[in-house]
């Protein structure tokens, strides 16, 4: 899986997004439901446990702030946004899930949790 090519980080995008709608770091994180200090750790590029964001902190800011797309702040922050998930996709899944033995549940969600891990670190 290739990265995603990045021309701005994190930070640059909500120096952006703060210039755009004009808040501050504590109004971003109360309107997607994070720390004050996370918001801030993002604006100066720290990365606690060498983790990034989290999936719904980045999709949180593309729902509270629509000038800014889902796939750019995930590009921004070295992600690739998750793949669209249509009522249709879901079940059929769902569907699929339930065929499964309780080990080869076990051994598809392992393997799901290591994919979701890779995305949510960026390797």
């Amino acid at each position: 899986m290739d990265k995603p090519e990045r021309t701005e980080d994190l930070a640059q995008l909500l120096a952006r997004l703060k210039d755009t709608y004009r808040v501050s770091d504590s109004e971003i994180a109360r309107r997607i439901g994070v720390a004050p200090a996370t918001v801030n750790s993002w604006v100066h590029r720290k990365r606690g446990g060498g983790r990034g964001p989290k999936r719904e902190a980045l999709q949180a800011l593309a729902r509270e702030f629509p000038k800014f797309t889902e796939e750019e702040i995930f590009r921004a922050a070295g992600r690739q946004s998750p793949g669209p998930l249509s009522a249709e996709a879901e079940a059929r899944i769902l569907e699929l899930w339930r065929g499964l033995t309780e080990d080869q549940q076990r051994a598809k969600e392992v393997e799901l949790r290591a994919l979701n891990e890779m995305n949510r670190t960026g390797q």
